[in-house]
């Protein structure tokens, strides 16, 4: 189980008490009207989670984020569907729509003509990443044959195909691959260097650690918004197994919370909106205004969470949505 130990630096709950101490942040005090959100997806694999992933757009699209985006498969085996899925949002929603695109499985040449596939079908916005070994998570990377090595790589190519607009990956408690949390910085500095606008972290709970690595990389000269990371939970136990796969840490306070709802979804529905939406104000007190959330293709909660954090339907919006469909 991936949970905390306690540090010797500033935790996570010692720097919420000084944000409420310094802000006097109460639920009370609406946010301002200047929240950006957008939301991440995944390729359905089945009618029935196509039905799933649809009905979710449906919810989501009226809140109007500033984009979505669509994952890619491990060895690019969701290329296809990723493509498919990426169009279709941005056609039918009229919402920038991102295509994460790795460098696993495909030579240089490949990867150029996808990219310059999704320019000619109107996508401008790619998430560069390097991915994750075909061999699966944890075991040992190697750079395809002829590919791109790593993801600093990729989003030079991909600069050179079309002016797109690139996000990268950011690890406010380091890529659990990398040597260090320095050499894991300055991984990300290069990622910027050849061309990223924008970095959107590993989903995270402990705002402290988030704040610690933001202004280590305002340090190291990197000035590119770092976009927080935002993972709902439905599932506590999924979500200890995704937290030690990608080295994001679970904090002894929110086990407890928790504890004991493995049989309870609606509590559990309640507790994680809770947490969610108090991770999202303490960041916002400390000047965050972007959010970007993991919605595992479930709407219910990220909804919750927007209305609460003032981000609502803009009537418009929902009125031009086609109605959901498989």
């Amino acid at each position: 189980m991936s949970v905390a130990s306690p540090s010797p630096t500033l935790s996570g709950l010692d720097r919420h008490a000084g944000v409420i101490a310094r802000t006097g942040l109460r639920l009370d005090v609406p946010l301002p009207a200047d929240l950006a959100v957008s939301f991440e997806f995944f390729p359905p694999k089945t009618e029935k989670m196509e039905q799933t992933l649809w009905q979710a757009v449906h919810k989501l699209a009226p809140l109007r984020p500033e984009f979505v985006s669509v994952t890619y498969g491990a060895g690019g085996t969701t290329r296809e569907r990723t493509h498919a899925t990426v169009c279709r949002l941005q056609k039918e929603t009229g919402i920038p729509a991102a295509a994460h695109l790795t460098c696993v499985g495909a030579t240089r040449e490949e990867i150029d003509a996808i990219a310059r596939t999704y320019w000619d079908s109107g996508i401008r916005h790619i998430v560069a990443l390097r991915g994750d070994p075909p061999t699966g998570v944890g075991t040992a990377y190697e750079p395809h044959p002829g590919g791109y090595a790593y993801a600093a790589d990729l989003v030079e190519g991909l600069k050179r195909v079309a002016d797109f607009e690139i996000s990268v990956a950011a690890y406010p408690e380091s890529h659990p691959q990398a040597a260090s949390a320095a050499h894991d910085l300055d991984n990300l500095k290069r990622k910027i260097d050849a061309g990223a606008t924008r970095a959107i972290t590993q989903f995270f709970f402990d705002v402290g650690a988030y704040m610690g690595f933001v202004e280590r990389a305002a340090a190291a000269g990197i000035t590119v918004p770092i976009v927080p990371g935002i993972l709902p939970i439905t599932n506590f136990t999924r979500a200890i197994e995704f937290a030690g796969s990608c080295g994001a840490a679970i904090p002894p306070w929110m086990a407890d919370l928790f504890s004991g709802l493995d049989d309870d979804p609606d509590t559990r529905q309640l507790v994680a909106a809770t947490v969610a939406v108090e991770q999202c104000r303490l960041l916002h007190a400390e000047g965050i205004g972007n959010f970007h959330f993991y919605t595992l293709n479930r709407a219910e909660l990220t909804v919750g969470i927007c209305h609460m954090l003032g981000v609502r339907p803009k009537r418009e919006a929902a009125e031009a949505l086609p109605a959901a469909a498989s």
